[in-house]
């Protein structure tokens, strides 16, 4: 079996509820808008693998002075060739919101499945290959006291993925939101 946690958003910040999820996975994959060096290293997946791409936001005026360097080393998109297929990457602002799952399909046919973050809205669309997935934000302050991610495994000849939204933060005020398409 191999286990691929996919988050995003974390904009400095990674809630430890998605932490502990990350640390029974094989893999790690952040999508974007990373926030600083410190949430990389709190990734902690068995192999210690740890992939990620740059967001929006992952500029060096918004990244403390010491983790600048570490920026020229993320690229804008990635790719990882994985049991079943290639999972893409991408932060997603490169891709208008209109269609937007359409446009990632066309732009990576050849891929199994595509991550993307950006909206802060988890959405897994299996409707048709590839998988277009966005596993929302791992902050539980960008999407109101609940911190999501996206667990896939690969299992028997086959992928399934597992959406995790974690309850909301005592005390915290949370709406529900249709999925963006």
């Amino acid at each position: 079996m191999v286990t691929v946690a996919i988050l995003s958003d974390t904009h400095g910040v990674l809630d430890p509820r998605v932490a502990a999820l990350v640390a029974d996975c094989d893999l790690a994959v952040h999508g974007g808008d990373i926030g600083n060096a410190g949430v990389l290293a709190a990734l902690q997946p068995r192999t210690g693998r740890v992939a990620a791409v740059l967001g929006n936001n992952d500029v060096p005026h918004k990244w403390p002075a010491a983790d600048q360097h570490l920026l020229d080393t993320l690229p804008l998109e990635l790719t990882e060739d994985l049991p079943g297929g290639r999972l893409v990457v991408v932060h997603g602002h490169r891709t208008p919101a209109k269609d937007r799952h359409a446009k990632l399909r066309r732009r990576f046919p050849e891929a199994r499945a595509i991550v993307y973050g950006h909206s802060h809205r988890l959405v897994a669309d299996r409707d048709t290959e590839p998988w277009v997935t966005n596993p929302g934000a791992a902050w539980a302050v960008l999407t109101l006291g609940r911190s999501s991610c996206i667990v896939r495994r690969w299992r028997h000849g086959g992928w399934s993925l597992a959406v995790h939204r974690c309850p909301a933060a005592a005390g915290s005020a949370h709406r529900r939101r249709a999925p963006a398409r």
